[in-house]
């Protein structure tokens, strides 16, 4: 026999558009339904459930009618705005693809096996298929459009808000559990896996935090306006001052950096270490300097620190950097490689003397994860107004683990230079792993100069400026995140 494995690619022209597994806590007010592409089949070969007794099975699921696929396609297309949530029966059949929906939004399920259906046939086969959850007011007319796309939905499921799982056909119910357990299952290979491959303390306390009860998960609280343009009334005069946005070899953050300070209403210059070194470019005309994050020099072996001898062992580019920090008319953002790397440039930076070094986080791997920090009583111009909000940010480093002396720190924390904390999902600074991804002491992950014209942070504001960059993000976040008042405060501080 032949196997024939495609694979495609397609342009998104408008993310907003999209779909996640994330169901809606909506108890009597929703139902999920299955749109099986396989024509009623089951075949298990192959499957999970097959390998799990060591076995192929006989038969493997395939795609005889590719119609239906471009049916579902049209459909989703049409009716976008009436499905909840989404998710393909995949690896490990439907049953595995609702538990994931069930996981993503930590809530119950009632799910319901079809009477003449083979229970493990049904939940576990790996044909195709889908799950969404629709209003029950929306679906009759969801049904009616289904039927003429040539499509049939199965009501499968409910949400329930009690944490509670039950799988039932007719009168009996197979199984009875709480999502606790069952995604405590379902985390268990990984952790085994991780455990042997990273720190294992690391590892431990990420299976600790599955499925935890009382855990509210993300969250955000701010006391601003995110959609206010404070910048306004300084792009209204049609001044934009320039920024260098700078980057060094394997830097790939410098797109989103210009496009997030261009939104704020600065002139975003593309500048490398090779124009300063070479004399092409000076520092002398910009009134801001951003240090980019993304695998300088491989992101490996103090990356950042690298990047910065580069200027502080040239006298001439080392003159030209000191210069423009003792310049009161000028700021400094530098985020992950660039919080490194500024950093380790603090001898040429005022009122740095108390910032800590950021080396190797304490899991031994890369952390790139949707983490949640808390804005410190700060002096950074970067953050005015800002203070005590909690807020999701992108973070992707695999040396962020601040390595300070508790006498820095605390000259860090009375002289409000701390900017940021990694906090749990109830709002408390933490080291504990995952909620802290790189294990600095108490939560630091930002830094600013004692007059606050400098910043350096290890999480990515750039990446989540506009509210559909977000993984995850409350229903009410239209188009500006809250990150992006971080850039237009910059503008608003130079005037």
């Amino acid at each position: 026999p032949v196997s024939l494995i495609v694979s495609a690619f397609a342009p998104v022209s408008d993310i907003r558009e999209t779909l996640t597994p994330e169901l809606y806590p909506l108890r009597d007010e929703t139902v999920i339904l299955f749109v099986d592409l396989a024509e009623s089949k089951q075949r298990l070969g192959g499957s999970i459930l097959a390998q799990t007794y060591s076995t192929m099975g006989t038969e493997t699921p395939d795609l005889e009618n590719p119609g239906l696929i471009k049916k579902l396609f049209q459909f989703l297309q049409k009716n976008r705005s009436e499905v909840l949530a989404y998710h393909d029966r995949s690896d490990g059949g439907l049953i595995t693809a609702l538990l994931e929906m069930a996981f993503a939004a930590r809530i119950g399920l009632d799910v319901v096996v079809p009477s003449g259906n083979d229970p493990i046939d049904f939940l576990f086969n790996e044909e195709l298929g889908v799950a969404i959850q629709v209003q029950l007011e929306n679906l009759e007319r969801v049904m009616k459009e289904l039927a003429n796309h040539g499509l049939n939905g199965q009501k499968i499921a409910r949400v329930r808000l009690d944490q509670a799982i039950s799988i039932k056909q007719g009168k009996k119910e197979h199984v009875c559990s709480s999502r606790k357990e069952l995604e405590r299952h379902w985390a268990s290979s990984s952790f085994q896996i991780q455990r042997l491959r990273d720190n294992p303390k690391c590892a431990q306390e990420e299976f600790n935090a599955v499925g935890e009860d009382d855990d509210p998960g993300l969250s955000v609280e701010y006391q601003f306006d995110i959609n206010e343009d404070i910048a306004a009334p300084m792009i209204a005069t049609g001044i934009k001052p320039l920024v260098a946005i700078l980057r060094e070899q394997g830097v790939n953050g410098q797109v989103e950096m210009a496009v997030a300070f261009t939104r704020a209403g600065f002139t975003a210059v593309d500048v490398h270490m090779s124009d300063l070194i070479s004399g092409k470019t000076t520092l002398e005309q910009f009134k801001g300097l951003v240090a980019c994050g993304g695998f300088s020099f491989g992101d490996v072996l103090g990356a950042g620190e690298g990047w910065a001898k580069s200027i502080l062992y040239n006298p001439k580019v080392r003159d030209e950097f000191q210069r423009f920090f003792n310049r009161p008319d000028t700021f400094s953002l530098g985020v992950c490689n660039g919080c490194q790397m500024l950093t380790t440039l603090k001898e040429l930076i005022p009122g740095t003397d108390c910032w800590p070094k950021f080396v190797r986080n304490e899991s031994e791997q890369f952390e790139a994860r949707l983490s949640l920090v808390r804005i410190e009583r700060t002096r950074s111009i970067f953050l005015r107004d800002m203070s005590g909000a909690l807020l999701p940010i992108v973070v992707s480093h695999g040396e962020g683990r601040a390595t300070i002396s508790r006498l820095a720190m605390d000259d860090l924390e009375s002289n409000e230079q701390i900017a940021m904390r990694f906090s749990d999902h109830f709002g408390e600074p933490t080291k504990r792993y995952p909620y802290n991804p790189n294990g600095s002491p108490g939560g630091l992950t930002a830094v600013t100069s004692e007059d606050g014209r400098v910043l350096a942070m290890m999480p990515h504001p750039e990446r989540v400026f506009r509210a559909v960059q977000y993984s995850w993000r409350p229903d009410d976040w239209k188009e500006d995140a809250p990150w992006m008042r971080l850039f237009r405060n910059a503008r608003a501080w130079v005037g």
